[in-house]
């Protein structure tokens, strides 16, 4: 009679598929956002967690409605959603770890696209199984639904809309108010506690308090207990800050003599403060040869412009050697503009529009004397910071003497690279082209000139003639080097576009490469003195 009472007007049947189809977009939505800190959040980690979930689903709709002819009973299907939610809800507390045992087995086994083999095999592991068990939910509830064929058109089209309703919010909540609020495991825990609670409320109601729903509430608060922590690079002690934006992973780490900041648990550093104000020994320093030869102790004021602002370490830098700049920033971020006011001392004035760079500059008509383009999220480029419409756009933003400065922080060996295509687009667009490798990183600046008419010596000259002048001989120094290092740069055919510009594709053939090299020094120690030599040096 319990049963009968629950569903006998179906609207509770309604309410399950409304909070079933809530909950697989939360978790889709949670997985980008698990797997981002250590495979970024590429186009193509999209496609893999899509990807995968539809194969859950598919695989899900056909076992559900299989077994709901089979056997129509709604118990099985709450028992389903109540191992699907315990399972999502033990995601936080494992998760983090079976992404990096697998990609620890898969270093030593995988010779090519490491990257996309181990998010597609993390998927698998974390998320088919309870996305399979939901995906059971609707051919089921069709089945307890549909009375005659007089209605099953009407029934089934509130169900599909119920899904769809709960799917919308379920698109909207984790992205813009679960997930920046409280994280992204304490997400899987609210979508998992929704789906337990609805399997609870039916079994409370059918059968009463049995032991598996006591077991399955104790597992829940166990992990809501052990799984609630926000640290995704777990290995880590006396981190400053570890959060979340709506875009990024966000790490601060404090050293003696430096603040760091990264988006990525695995890959890299975005933005750094020197705590003695010097010089960071990165790529920030080459790129202040640019306003060197834009001229900028020529000129009363220097209109500089920094697109992806991070942090701010470029902009303190010019502004600490050349006090003549008025800079504006760019960033999409803005929890990265409150961590640099918060732990990076970028100065109050500067102004930071919380924009992206492209759709700033379109909306803007002033023109600057140098242009920063540094838009990495993560280990990606934004497609639409890289084709020959948004560098036009840039040229169009240049004075007459105005230089571009690009950062490309992933330097490539193989013909057709991302930092060959990127390179020969700027080409397609500047007359005047060169650029520098930075010693000990894989990042490489590029130099555009936008006055047509002056060549590689004009703007050598122009850096040495302003360099002559500054006060600071380690600066001096350094832009001597750049000097020295700076390569005219012959183009290429490889231009990207807003129709075509394969950047996510790129990037990770790059990554692999790099994490190949670095793998194979591993694999030595392994082959030489086994496990125990390997953990050694680790």
């Amino acid at each position: 009679m319990g049963k009968t009472r629950i569903l006998q007007n179906k609207a509770y049947l309604y309410v399950t598929e409304f909070f079933a189809g809530m909950s697989v977009m939360a978790v889709e939505l949670g997985a980008s956002r698990l797997l981002a800190p250590y495979f970024s959040s590429s186009q193509i980690v999209w496609t893999i967690i899509i990807g995968t979930i539809m194969i859950a689903m598919a695989l899900g709709n056909i076992y559900g409605g299989r077994a709901a002819d089979k056997n129509p009973n709604p118990d099985r299907l709450y028992f389903r959603m109540a191992v699907a939610a315990v399972w999502i809800a033990m995601i936080p507390v494992a998760g983090k770890y079976i992404i990096l045992g697998i990609s620890a087995l898969l270093i030593f086994s995988v010779n090519s696209n490491f990257l996309i083999c181990a998010a597609f095999a993390a998927c698998m592991v974390i998320f088919v199984f309870p996305l399979f068990l939901l995906g059971t939910v609707t051919p089921s509830l069709v089945k307890y639904t549909v009375d005659s064929l007089e209605d099953n058109g009407k029934t089934v089209g509130m169900l599909n809309a119920s899904n769809t309703i709960g799917s919308i919010l379920g698109t909207f909540l984790p992205t813009f108010v679960t997930i920046p609020a409280v994280g992204t495991s304490v997400t899987f825990l609210i979508f998992a506690g929704i789906l337990l609670l609805l399997s609870l409320i039916y079994f409370w109601n059918t059968r009463g308090c049995g032991r598996g729903t006591l077991v399955s509430l104790c597992l829940y608060l166990a992990c809501c207990l052990f799984g609630s922590s926000t640290s995704f690079a777990f290995w880590e002690t006396g981190l400053t800050y570890e959060g979340e934006s709506v875009y990024n992973y966000l790490q601060v780490k404090e050293t003696d003599s430096s603040v760091i900041l990264s988006t990525n648990v695995l890959f890299g550093v975005q933005s750094i403060l020197k705590k003695d104000n010097s010089l960071t020994g990165m790529y920030y320093d080459y790129a202040m040869a640019a306003p060197l030869m834009a001229g900028v102790y020529e000129k009363d004021t220097m209109d500089v412009l920094v697109l992806g602002m991070g942090t701010g370490t470029f902009a303190s830098q010019c502004m600490r050697y050349f006090p003549n700049m008025q800079i504006e920033g760019v960033e999409i971020d803005e929890k990265i503009t409150a961590l640099a006011r918060d732990y990076f001392a970028m100065p109050s004035h500067i102004a930071v529009a919380d924009y992206d760079g492209r759709a700033y500059l379109q909306a803007s008509d002033h023109k600057y004397d140098v242009i920063m383009v540094d838009a990495y999220q993560d280990i990606t480029i934004p497609f639409q910071m890289s084709s020959v419409e948004f560098f036009t756009m840039v040229k169009n933003h240049l004075k007459r003497d105005g230089v571009m400065v690009v950062n490309m922080n992933m330097r490539g060996t193989k013909e057709g690279n991302i930092n060959q295509y990127l390179s020969d687009t700027i080409a397609h667009v500047f007359d005047t082209v060169y650029t520098v490798d930075v010693p000990g990183s894989t990042n490489r600046e590029l130099f555009a000139q936008a006055s047509p008419g002056r060549d590689m010596e004009n703007m050598i000259n122009m850096m040495q003639d302003n360099l002559a002048l500054t006060p600071d001989t380690k600066l001096f120094d350094l832009i001597s080097e750049v000097a020295q290092g700076l390569t005219p740069y012959e183009p290429g055919s490889y231009v990207m576009t807003d129709d075509r510009a394969p950047v996510e594709l790129l990037g990770m053939q790059v990554i692999d490469e790099l994490i190949r090299d670095e793998a194979e020094y591993y694999r030595g120690i392994y082959e030489k003195e086994g496990i125990r030599g390997l953990l050694e040096q680790l």
